[in-house]
């Protein structure tokens, strides 16, 4: 996988969750019951129709997503796998992970998930001390967390773990010791986030009232600084803004999405792009898991009909995915995508003005935002696409 052929992806949604964190804006419900054959048939039955459309596609990896897919049975995860297999080529370092939450429970299952073709899991550790824990709403404690950390480690190849900072009252140096802490842990891939307030949420309202106050943008930015240069000593450098990893521990499925490779979505409210017939289509599925599982049931699928990507709207989507990672975004690319020269697509004045502000690097071969313009990556896209 490169910048150049950047992959082709199965991403797997499972949208059921024990309980709903306060800060998540992602498409998880909480259910009492679940049937579980009929939600595999279902699954299965998506995966049917996308083969469908892209049949001699090599497969390069797989993603469990969710909600909490550590939810879902093992033998539904062997069964989408396997699934996968039959009906795509598949790469010989298939990439297979699965987000799991770090309760005993769900850990006591990895043995069963590694057995039934997983080869990488992503843990939603969020914070390692109990007070943090409470406050975003998760269900495990610290020691769980560690526990869990260390099953991973034993039962799979690969694994990551997630964090959450800028969580009200934190400071650089408790965060620091926060980062030295899950560096023990954290072996090849670690993902930190900055948690941010998104409407729909739990804390939306919280925030609004001002009974929930973050970390200000100098704070924030601090944080941000103290994690690039906490995890690069520890060998762990950022390979995306949010992600650290030691080199060749970079997380492939994300790659893919992140160069702008083509991958296909099954599950409630997964989102999938793929090129078909020359041109780039969107396709997105019904986000509530009842009627999506109906449709599929009654038409195959449960997605909306594609949607065509216009020129302009695939360099700007390239430049959104491109620039978050430190590698850049290969100019070619860009006029391949955009269907223009890269300096007919970008604004030439605000390039330059970033350029020599110190927020993106440009040479002859590519563009790629500065440790300044990653900080900034918003205001720095609004005005190159301005």
């Amino acid at each position: 996988m490169t910048a150049a052929d950047p992959g082709f992806a199965v991403y797997v949604h499972w949208p059921f969750c024990k309980s709903k964190c306060p800060y998540c804006d992602f498409n998880s419900h909480v259910r009492e019951r679940i049937d579980h054959d009929r939600w595999r048939a279902g699954l299965l039955r998506e995966l049917d129709h996308y083969a469908g459309l892209t049949a001699g596609r090599t497969v390069t990896s797989i993603f469990f997503g969710g909600g909490t897919p550590s939810l879902m049975e093992p033998a539904t995860v062997g069964a989408l796998i396997e699934g996968v297999a039959a009906r795509w080529p598949v790469a010989d370092r298939l990439e297979v992970t699965l987000e799991a939450n770090p309760t005993s429970v769900e850990a006591d299952k990895f043995r069963a998930f590694r057995s039934a073709g997983v080869n990488r899991v992503s843990l939603g550790i969020q914070a390692l001390d109990d007070a943090s824990l409470r406050f975003l709403g998760r269900q495990h404690s610290a020691a769980e967390a560690t526990g869990a950390i260390e099953l991973a480690a034993s039962t799979f190849d690969r694994f990551s773990f997630d964090l959450i900072y800028a969580r009200p009252g934190q400071t650089v140096a408790a965060w620091e010791a926060e980062l030295t802490r899950a560096l023990d842990y954290a072996v090849g891939h670690l993902s930190v986030y900055q948690l941010t307030i998104e409407e729909g949420t739990a804390f939306y309202p919280l925030h609004a009232r001002g009974e929930l106050v973050l970390p200000d943008d100098e704070l924030a930015g601090d944080l941000y600084e103290a994690t690039l240069g906490r995890l690069a000593a520890a060998g762990l450098p950022a390979y995306e803004i949010s992600n650290h990893a030691r080199p060749g521990e970079e997380s492939r499925h994300n790659l893919t999405y992140w160069r702008y490779g083509d991958y296909v979505g099954i599950g409630p409210g997964a989102h999938g792009r793929l090129t078909l017939d020359g041109g780039k289509v969107a396709t997105r599925a019904h986000r509530a898991p009842e009627i999506w599982l109906e449709r599929v049931e009654r038409a195959g699928h449960g997605a909306a009909a594609p949607e065509p990507i216009g020129r302009d709207a695939r360099g700007t989507e390239l430049l959104m995915m491109g620039l978050r990672l430190t590698e850049g975004v290969p100019l070619a690319r860009i006029a391949e995508e955009a269907g223009r020269p890269f300096e007919e697509f970008v604004d030439p004045a605000a390039l330059s003005r970033l350029v020599d502000g110190g927020f993106l690097v440009r040479d002859a071969a590519r563009l790629r935002a500065t440790p300044d313009g990653l900080q900034r990556l918003n205001a720095v896209l609004g005005a190159l696409l301005a």
